[in-house]
Order: C-alpha cells, then structure tokens, then sequence
C-alpha cells in the first residue's frame, strides 16, 4: 500500500499543473509506451547493444510522462540525448511540440530552445568529429534542429496563442452580451416600474373613487331594488378590476405579483396556474364542455410566467367562446422537465351562431405571442382537423422552478452579434479553451496593437518565416549534399573502363577529386595499400549487397602512373 501511495503521489506530481483525466491519462501512456517502442527500434537498426538499446528506451518513456510538468528541463535533457544517439530523434520532435505551448514567457521559451540547440549541436559535433568537418557538421545539424526542434515548437506556441487569444476575445464577447443583457433588463425595468407607477395614481385612483361612489349608491335608501342591483354590480366589477390593477402593477414593477385580496365573500381572487381550475369551473358553470388535465410533478413558476400561463388560457377560453360556441375544450397542463406546457384544444362549434354576434377586437392571440415571447417562450395557435382550434404555449419554469438548479435559456434566439459563439461560452458552461501557459504580459502585448488579430498575425509571420526560412536552408543543403556527392562518386562503369598502367595525371583527370567531406575517412578502410603509393578512394552510385555495406573503388599510383585498382566494401557510415 505504501509503494502504491507513492507511485499515485508521484503520478500526480507529474500531471500538476493540469488535471489529468483518465482519457488523458491513457493516451499520455500509450504515447510514452509508443516513443519507447520506435526509439528501441531505432537502436536496433543501428545494431546498438542490448544495454543501450533498453535504456534508451526507458529513458524515452521516463521524459515523454516528464515533458509536461517539467518542459525545459525535458527539452534541453532531450536535445542532449538527441545530439548522441538517433534513438531520442522523434522524441526531440514530441518535446519541441508539448514545450513549445508550456514554457511560460518569450524570453524564458528563447533561452530554453537555444540552451537545447548548444547542447544538441555540441554533443553532436563531439560523437561525429572524426567523419565530417565541423562547419559542415554544423550546417547539417542546424539544419536538422530547426526542422525537428524549432519549428514545431514555434508551430506549437503560436497556435496556442491564437487559441488563448480567440478565447479571450470569445469572453470579452460574451461579457460585451452579458452587459447589454443587463442594461436592457435595466431600462425594461425602469420603464415598467414607470408604467406601473401611472397606472396606479391614475387608474387605481379612479377606481378607487367609483368604488366609494357605488358603495354609498348601495346604500341609498331613495334608490329601488333593481337600481340597488346595478349598483351592486358596478361596485363589484369595481373591486375586481382594482384586484387585477394591483396584480399587473405588481408584475411590472418588480416581476411579483401584487398581494391577493379577498374578494366580497372572503374568497382570494386567484390568478397563475392556480386560477386556471377556477376559469374551467366558471365555464362549465356557464354550460361549456371543459376537461382539465394536469400532467408531471408539478413546479413553481415565475411571477411573469404563472401570469402568461393563466392569460393564455382565459383568452383561449374566450376564443373558444365566442368562435365554438357548445364545443368540447380540453385543457392540458404538463409539467415536463425543462418547461411548463399549457395546451387549449376546442372542437367544432355545435350551436348556431347567430350573425354579428361576435365582436372581436383582433388582439387576443397576436398579444399571446408577444406576452410568452417576453417571459422567454413561445405560443403556438392554428387549426386542427376536424375543424377544431389549438392553442399551446411552452414557457420557461425560472430560476426558483428548475430541478437542480439548472440555469433558465431563453427559448428563442436573441439578436445579437456573436451567434457564432457556442452557448457554452455564451453562458459560462463551458471551460477555457486555453493552455494557461501564455503568461499574461504576452496576451496583453500580443492584443494591445491597433487589431485584435495583431499577435496571431505576429505568430503566424514567424512560423511562416521560419518555414521559408528552414525550406531555403533545406534547398541550399540539399543543392551542396548533390555537388559533394559529385566530388565523391563515380559509377561502377567509369571504374570497369580504367586500365592498370595508366598515367596518373589521365587517371585523375577522368576521376572526381575526393576533396569532399562525403569521402573523408574512406581510405582508412579496406585492404592494406601497396607500399609507397598514393591512393584515391571514391564512392560508387550503386547500393551495396545489404544495407549495412557501402561498396567503394580505390585507385593506387606510384611513378606516375596507376599500380592497383580494387572494389570492396565497407560498413556503412
């Protein structure tokens, strides 16, 4: 248990800074297990020992797992490692790429990569000094350490910046929205508090004052039965319509309903979905056919929304009324997990009606829609087969009604300008798409220019000057390899067709000069030489028996002329 505890703490230790999750965590494995693999592969071509071969290997594994929390170190220790066995070549890849993105800061990313390339180029020139010359082992390997090592690392960093800089403008965005959300709801709010303020000292006034009139009215004893009755009713249509005044300038002023207060008989005027099983029961009352269902566990909710649920189906009801007069009306209440559905469906009318009897101002349905779409939801009206008439609205539950906690989406689109941001980053439910290795001097360098896109535009110049850059010291290279190449080698024809006893100066004047780094070291190999004689030993264009072996020709002179010619092969180089 101890050992297992300590190999979990240092796993940890290896992951930090970033949470690692099992998905990561897998591949990070198989990717160390995969580099272990190729690099023991690699020193198998080149015939290593099995001492070297294994721990080669290892060491790959161990700085693939350790490149993330510790990206200098890794890089430079690879690039070392690099400049003296192949086997590290595609790891130095893998590490320029992940320490490209993690080292934090530009200053501190330069001294690593140039620290590496020290390292890489030293130990390189160090195990090779005999084969080449050393500016030309310079060149080459330059050429190879920005090819593996610079320009992925360059690609990385900068792909990463753009990355962390289009989150940062995607939030700055999304806070722009928020903002503007916030300030509209502000001015909605004032501008409904003054409405409400107007309705209520002008309208609440005037209704206060007919209520104390057909009150004293009522009790007047010079007024007869029936005009007794008629006041009766005014003062009653009084009281209710200040009931239902409060109501609304409750819901705007503060998105609450008003205090509900008892009616004549004590009874509390109910509105919300608690109202609407009193406007079934005062339909059928009246002689209409009305069904209600409810559906689902039943939740609180908004002030705003409770009020459009009840109006969408006194209105429907009243449709219904005057349009199907004697038809059946189904009205359905279903609670579903995201959202509250109330659903009106009448059927065909099955009584006469008689011509101009229904007067209709156009409004009740148009104000439906626009009253769900305020709340945050919607209303939909038609048609139905068989000549019957549907109405249904879907409307948000709130922030008190939803399980869980769950934040409230609008349900219709808003117009805004960045729709093409995901709602994830809209809302917050999403997490940074960023590294967290830029250090913040550089994201405010890089978005501090005239454009926003100055930094990326700054990245993507230098990879793609370094890609130019590397593709023409690629072409140079390749371009001087080929004119060495030419200095060295000759085909095997050439060689079949000079005779033994020749003269020296025609030898060499038909024969490339060897003077070429590609030769250096070849006639230290092979059989011995004649004694007292001058040999040139060149390269042939053809491969030799296996890939292990090279073939060459030699040339011997002595007093002018050209005493032995021979072709052997020796072990690759």
């Amino acid at each position: 248990m101890y050992a297992i505890s300590k190999l979990r703490a240092g796993w940890q230790w290896c992951a930090a800074p970033e949470l690692w999750s099992r998905r990561r965590t897998a591949g990070e494995a198989v990717l160390a297990v995969v580099l272990g693999l190729l690099a023991a592969g690699m020193e198998e071509l080149l015939r290593s020992g099995e001492l070297r071969l294994w721990t080669v290997s290892a060491l790959v594994v161990v700085l693939s797992l350790m490149r993330r929390r510790l990206p200098v170190t890794v890089l430079v220790a690879t690039a070392a490692l690099a400049g003296l066995s192949d086997g590290f070549a595609l790891l130095l890849m893998v590490v320029a790429w992940s320490s490209g993105r993690r080292i934090a800061g530009a200053g501190r990313a330069l001294g690593a990569f140039t620290a590496a390339y020290a390292v890489y180029v030293g130990l390189a020139l160090v195990v090779n000094w005999a084969g080449l010359r050393p500016l030309t082992q310079v060149l080459f390997t330059t050429l190879y350490f920005l090819a593996t090592t610079l320009v992925p690392g360059l690609a990385s960093r900068y792909w990463t910046q753009r990355r962390t800089l289009l989150h940062a403008l995607q939030e700055r965005n999304a806070q722009l929205v928020r903002e503007r959300v916030m300030i509209v709801g502000q001015a909605r709010l004032m501008e409904r508090q003054r409405i409400a303020q107007d309705m209520h000292d002008s309208l609440g006034h005037r209704l206060a004052l007919i209520s104390v009139h057909t009150g004293a009215l009522e009790v007047d004893r010079e007024l007869t039965a029936r005009q007794r009755e008629v006041v009766g009713v005014l003062r009653d249509a009084s009281v209710h319509a200040m009931h239902e005044l409060r109501e609304v300038v409750g819901i705007l002023r503060d998105g609450v309903e008003g205090p509900s207060q008892g009616d004549e008989g004590g009874q509390p005027t109910a509105r919300g979905t608690a109202g609407i099983e009193e406007l079934t029961a005062t339909a059928r009352a009246a002689g209409s056919d009305v069904e209600l269902r409810r559906t689902g566990t039943v939740r609180t909710l908004a002030a705003a929304s409770d009020h459009a649920a009840y109006r969408i189906v006194q209105e429907a009801l009243t449709n219904a009324y005057k349009h199907a007069p004697g038809a059946e009306i189904k009205v359905e209440l279903r609670y579903e997990p995201d959202s509250f559905v109330v659903e009106i469906v009448n059927g065909p009318q099955r009584q006469a009606r008689p011509a101009g009897e229904v007067v209709s101002g156009g409004q009740g349905l148009p104000g439906l829609h626009e009253r769900a779409r305020l709340v945050g939801g919607m209303v939909h009206t038609g048609r139905i087969e068989g000549g019957g008439f549907r109405v249904a609205g879907v409307l948000p539950y709130g922030a008190e009604g939803m399980p869980g906690g769950m934040p409230v989406t609008p349900m219709v689109d808003a117009e805004d300008d960045f729709r093409q941001q995901s709602q994830g980053v809209l809302w917050g439910n999403g997490g940074p798409v960023m590294d967290g290795t830029v250090s913040e001097r550089e994201l405010a360098m890089s978005g501090s220019g005239r454009k926003t896109g100055g930094g990326v535009a700054l990245g993507c110049g230098i990879g793609a000057g370094a890609l130019v850059l590397l593709v023409l010291a690629g072409g140079f290279g390749l371009y001087f390899l080929v004119k060495e190449m030419d200095k060295a080698m000759i085909d095997p024809s050439r060689y079949r067709s000079i005779k033994i006893g020749t003269a020296e100066d025609e030898v060499r004047e038909a024969l490339p000069t060897g003077d070429t780094f590609v030769a250096a070291g070849l006639d230290g190999e092979g059989p011995e030489k004649p004694a007292g004689s001058r040999c040139l030993v060149l390269m042939s264009s053809e491969t030799g028996a296996n890939i292990n072996t090279e073939p060459v020709f030699r040339f011997c002179f002595r007093d002018g002329k050209l005493i032995e010619k021979r072709s052997y092969e020796i072990a690759s180089r």
